[in-house]
């Protein structure tokens, strides 16, 4: 494994949008800590914005980890405690509450991306951009059903029903994927708000372009531009080479 830290430069924006009343979204940037994360309340009026703090209220707690693995057992851990949290307070309502998580965990040159629902997910790296996650939904389970045509996923009228969330249930289904961490990668982390009118290139080329705190800038005014249908949230992460003084991140720490 890797022990020399690369730089990070992040930044995170979030906004209501131009239709909704409320803004049910949170984030959080911890690079002291190596986590980001993204989370989009569901459950109606401030239901869902209950429970998207909840979860970035617990991961504020992690605190430094000792290695990559505690840093993983620390996410896990405070996201269980969110998910029981939010569990009693949709008992207490008599209702349904729950949020979408994605998560960028980066320490000692490795990275691990973890989420459920359909918040996500991008690297970009030599000038080519990925999604990392796998929307949690009915209609990305069809598309890989080969039920349905990419073209009509577009248009499916239970497009944004989510089959994972974090808070609906006892036990959180959450998918992960991980790898080594190289000079010049670019994360993106959004709610799904980004992505209802902004395209992966546009993304790409937003993010390549600008510093993370205007590339998130930029990206939210293109939404904004464009309609702003739902809340969205925009974390961006860039990492250095280690030459220009940019903040060391994480490395092992003791205890």
């Amino acid at each position: 494994m890797n022990n020399v830290a690369l730089p990070f430069e992040s930044f995170g924006v979030s906004h209501r949008g131009c239709v909704r009343e409320l803004n049910e979204d949170s984030y959080l940037v911890e690079p002291e800590t190596g986590l980001w994360v993204v989370a989009d309340g569901m459950g109606g009026h401030d239901a869902g914005e209950v429970a998207s703090a909840s979860i970035v209220d617990h991961l504020a707690t992690i605190g430094i980890a000792s290695s990559a693995p505690d840093l993983r057992a620390r996410f896990e851990d405070r996201l269980s405690r969110a998910n029981a949290e939010i569990r009693r307070i949709s008992q207490s309502r008599g209702v349904t509450i729950g949020s979408t998580v994605a998560a960028l965990l980066a320490m000692d040159g490795r990275f691990a991306c973890l989420w459920a629902g359909d918040s996500r997910v991008y690297l970009i790296r030599n000038g080519s951009i990925s999604q990392i996650s796998k929307d949690h939904t009915e209609v990305q389970e069809l598309l890989d059903k080969g039920m349905i045509s990419a073209a009509e996923a577009l248009a499916w009228p239970r497009r944004n029903v989510i089959t994972h969330a974090v808070g609906v249930s006892d036990e959180i289904v959450i998918d992960f994927q991980q790898g080594e961490i190289m000079p010049g990668d670019i994360f993106v982390l959004s709610t799904d708000g980004l992505t209802a009118h902004v395209t992966d290139a546009e993304i790409e080329a937003a993010a390549v372009s600008a510093t993370p705190q205007a590339a998130c800038e930029n990206l939210l005014q293109m939404v904004l531009a464009r309609g702003g249908t739902d809340n969205v949230t925009i974390v961006l992460v860039k990492i250095g080479d280690g030459r220009n003084g940019a903040y060391p991140g994480p490395s092992r720490a003791e205890g």
